[in-house]
């Protein structure tokens, strides 16, 4: 698994690809297509980010805020596989650029933290960590399918191309450090209760221990997050510069 990361960590994908290996962009139906997925992601994202703030208005507290979006945001970070299978389907056609793979060990690592680990262990939930990494999250989908939107309609403000390459700056170790974190406090409960795990002898001659796998997983963080982070600088000033030289020569 790979560090998932936040704040735009997500290598640019096809539609906010900055070089595609073909300049040919998609036909009318899957442009229509790819900008309502988009749309109703954003809007999902938001729901997530209104339910957080309702919920904290009305309990006072940050804490245990997880209760009161788990249900969608199962469902729409699930909802983003469909997005990586598409993604993983124009790589193969040399649509996009090889940063795709990247972006799909982002987008599993995402849904095994949702499901596998925060959804299968359940003391994690409480964990204020779930929320670092939930808000790092919440608002990086909304910009980066705010961002695919507007490129696709060719429509992009400055504004959220800005806060596409400048915010993850900071979301980006947010969002990590709550998924460590929080694989960190599932292991003693992995542990006690065996969790995932298959324990010889048994008629397949196989063992499977999940506690030594997510310590794997946590490891796999050390040299995918600087790939994905600098990276994702590289593009921020490739594409900001850009930017700024096209408006001066207005």
């Amino acid at each position: 698994m790979a560090a998932s990361g936040s704040g735009g960590s997500r290598a640019d994908n096809g539609y906010g690809s900055q070089q595609p290996r073909r300049r040919k962009g998609p036909g009318a139906l899957a442009t229509a297509y790819l900008v309502i997925y988009n749309v109703v992601m954003t809007a999902g994202w938001l729901v997530i980010a209104v339910g957080l703030v309702r919920a904290y208005l009305a309990k006072g507290s940050y804490h245990s805020l997880y209760y009161s979006i788990e249900k969608p945001l199962k469902f729409f970070q699930t909802g983003a596989l469909l997005e990586e299978y598409l993604l993983i389907a124009k790589y193969l056609l040399g649509i996009v650029p090889s940063s795709v793979v990247l972006t799909a060990f982002q987008v599993m690592s995402r849904v095994f933290l949702t499901w596998a680990v925060t959804h299968s262990v359940k003391e994690v939930q409480t964990e204020d960590s779930v929320l670092l990494f939930v808000v790092a999250w919440t608002i990086t989908e909304i910009i980066r399918y705010s961002f695919y939107t507007f490129s696709l309609l060719n429509h992009l403000p400055y504004l959220i191309k800005w806060a596409r390459y400048t915010l993850f700056i900071v979301l980006y170790p947010m969002g990590v450090s709550g998924e460590l974190l929080t694989i960190y406090a599932a292991l003693p409960f992995v542990r006690q209760s065996g969790l995932y795990s298959i324990s010889l002898p048994n008629k397949y001659n196989f063992s499977f221990d999940y506690y030594t796998f997510l310590i794997l997983v946590m490891i796999s963080y050390i040299p995918i997050f600087p790939q994905l982070y600098f990276h994702m600088l590289h593009q921020r000033r490739k594409v900001l510069s850009h930017t700024e030289e096209h408006k001066k020569s207005e």
